[in-house]
């Protein structure tokens, strides 16, 4: 079967924008990447973060995503000067673990503006900046998104439903970018060790480092694959469980739940 997306196996010379690279999953990808001789812009809010990343990335641009003001200068410093991007990995994410008899509304808000609404911004402002230049080259954006948002769990009502409304965007951006050339894809983790799942109080089965997300997630990329999911061991079971009726399904979480 053919590839849903142009598979990238060769970094060199490519320019990516990590957006979320201080920490986790964005952290390793800044700094694979750049040792596969990709040219990476990394960008978060905490500056001496980026500064310690090991290899140092091309460049350092700090912003802040929720913020649509600083979001748009960093964009604008992005390109100026007829500078290019041909991949960007939307990495940035919050998560507050929340029950739903205990909504905080301000968390919620916080969770929808950093991991749904700023991608929106984001995107929105690199497509006008794509179609205003001739593509160098093919053009890919890449939503790391969560298996949290394939069903219903719980302590995830704001997390887990910030992460399915990312995953339908990229199915969504897959459709209709797709004529312009540009490659959408969607990266579904597990439990990937980082400061935000330290934040559980549970057992997080098939944990792995973000590292091992990284180079997961790169492997995605060379095979082309819309999502890219992993651990296997892991996503595979979720994506049983994704398919299984209302009441199948409801029974196995509660009995989850209840341990």
């Amino acid at each position: 079967m053919a590839a849903l997306n142009p598979p990238i196996r060769d970094w060199k010379g490519r320019d990516v924008w990590v957006v979320g690279a201080s920490s986790g999953i964005g952290q390793a990808l800044a700094e694979q990447l750049t040792r596969l001789g990709a040219r990476v812009t990394a960008t978060a809010r905490r500056t001496e973060a980026l500064h310690a990343l090991s290899p140092p990335p091309h460049r350092v641009l700090a912003a802040d995503i929720a913020d649509a003001a600083s979001l748009g200068r960093a964009v604008g410093s992005l390109f100026e000067n007829g500078q290019k991007i041909d991949v960007v990995f939307w990495v940035a994410g919050v998560y507050q673990p929340m029950g739903s008899e205990a909504i905080n509304l301000g968390a919620v808000r916080e969770t929808f503006e950093v991991n749904v609404l700023s991608g929106y911004d984001g995107l929105s402002q690199v497509l006008e900046q794509w179609r205003s230049q001739p593509a160098q080259g093919p053009r890919h954006w890449v939503w790391v998104s969560s298996v949290a948002g394939y069903r219903g769990l719980p302590q995830a009502c704001a997390y887990g439903a910030s992460k399915a409304a990312l995953t339908y965007l990229a199915e969504t951006n897959y459709l209709e970018l797709k004529r312009f050339g540009i490659a959408v894809s969607v990266v579904s983790p597990g439990f990937v060790e980082s400061r935000l799942t330290a934040k559980n109080d549970f057992q997080m089965p098939a944990m792995i480092s973000p590292e091992q997300a990284a180079e997961e997630t790169i492997k995605g990329m060379a095979k082309g694959v819309f999502e890219i999911h992993y651990p296997k061991r892991f996503t595979r079971l979720m994506k049983l469980l994704e398919m299984l009726p209302y009441r199948l399904y409801f029974a196995i979480a509660a009995r989850a739940l209840r341990k």
